[in-house]
């Protein structure tokens, strides 16, 4: 509570809340009405256990338009709920599908980013765009996310789908994701430069050229990556490639979680992996403990500069809501109980990585394997080997999970 660190921390917090407004004229945005797409473009849909929630998903790629050549390849991973019988109930009709039986990841290889190389493997397309199964797009969004990675000269893009988020464990922890990037990425330098460590990616909508991906090793070479989204920008960076995020809150939303028990299941298996080790877990809690929980506990015993300090830590939570279409009011105001609840997640995250007890859909995340697999998956592949989990950055909470 002594008056310079709180003064420190609220002159920090108000720098992160500038820099929030800067990006936020800065950001670039997929366009809602794009210029028709010519080129044969890939949609890649991996599925498992997904009949509960996928409909509304298969509905909006039914209704795309403005790509003249499109293929929408969905796999089925091992369902047991009858998402297969529902894919083929909504599409089968549609010439443009195609339904396909994935076969299970080998040892240290996990499920999401296997799925998504069977997918690319099979995929005729000069662009692909993998989509998750709580994703819904836009009649457009395809055409418009084509086109963002094109006139920018990209080789990797993710619009970032407005996030919907009902109940109190999703509303405090899902616009960390978005407010994340706006605070700490320098955007355009970010998007200029091709160093690994100022990637960023969600793989909810994630489109990238097809020769890019395969000049980086493909799925196949972040296949123990539990963040393939960050990992995969982190080989197209490698390699020489180009990739950014931007605002795709105009084409596509995803409601990720429903309550506070899959906030914590999701988050969990995957926060130890977005901090990379104990040491930086420790340092990231410490500076958000820092930033934003010290000053408004200080504000609480009468500090004006400690109120500052949390008001701008509020601000940036609106600018990053109202630029990526997220609710603003009232949870900005909750922003230090946001905070405080990826401190109890990334608790929760590292005590079950240590005990081997993280789970994804129905199958382990098994650390030790996936180590140990690493390095032969990197054999073999253009491109330099898997990049390492931790963010150079300021870590914030981590790209949204995987499906798989």
């Amino acid at each position: 509570m002594r008056v310079p660190w709180v003064a420190a921390a609220a002159l920090t917090a108000a720098a992160g809340a500038a820099h929030s407004v800067v990006n936020a004229r800065l950001l670039r945005s997929a366009p809602v009405d794009p210029p028709p797409c010519a080129e044969r473009v890939s949609v890649l849909l991996p599925l498992r256990d997904e009949a509960h929630r996928v409909a509304p998903t298969l509905r909006s790629l039914l209704a795309q338009r403005g790509v003249d050549d499109l293929e929408v390849l969905v796999l089925d991973d091992g369902s047991t709920d009858g998402t297969a019988a529902l894919v083929r109930a909504l599409c089968g009709a549609d010439p443009r599908f195609r339904l396909l039986t994935g076969e299970p990841p080998p040892e240290g290889v996990l499920g999401k980013p296997h799925a998504c190389a069977q997918l690319a493997r099979r995929a005729r397309g000069g662009v692909l765009v993998f989509v998750d199964a709580d994703v819904v797009l836009g009649e457009t969004a395809v055409a418009s996310a084509v086109w963002s990675l094109r006139a920018a000269g990209l080789d990797l893009v993710c619009p970032f789908p407005r996030q919907l988020a009902d109940g109190w464990g999703p509303r405090l922890v899902q616009p960390l994701l978005q407010w994340s990037l706006v605070v700490s990425l320098p955007m355009r330098l970010a998007e200029r430069s091709t160093r690994p460590a100022l990637a960023a990616a969600t793989g909810q909508f994630l489109v990238v050229d097809a020769a890019a991906l395969r000049r980086c090793g493909g799925y196949e070479s972040v296949g123990g990556a539990v963040l393939d989204d960050m990992a995969l920008a982190r080989r197209v960076r490698s390699s020489g490639g180009r990739t950014a995020v931007i605002d795709g809150s105009g084409v596509a939303e995803c409601r990720m979680y429903e309550d506070w028990d899959q906030v914590r299941e999701g988050y969990g298996k995957s926060l130890w992996s977005a901090t990379g080790s104990p040491l930086v877990a420790v340092l990231f809690g410490a500076a958000l403990s820092w930033l934003y929980l010290l000053p408004p506990v200080a504000a609480l015993f009468g500090s004006r500069v400690g109120a500052l300090g949390y008001l701008a830590g509020v601000a940036s939570r609106v600018v990053a809501a109202r630029r990526t279409g997220g609710r603003a009011w009232p949870d900005a105001w909750a922003h230090p109980a946001s905070a405080a609840a990826v401190l109890v997640l990334l608790g929760r995250s590292w005590r079950g990585k240590r005990a081997d007890t993280l789970r994804w859909k129905g199958r382990p995340v098994d650390v030790r394997a996936v180590r140990a697999a690493a390095p032969a998956r990197s054999r073999g592949t253009t491109g330099p080997g898997p990049q390492p989990a931790r963010r150079a950055t300021p870590p914030p909470p981590p790209p949204p999970r995987t499906t798989q």
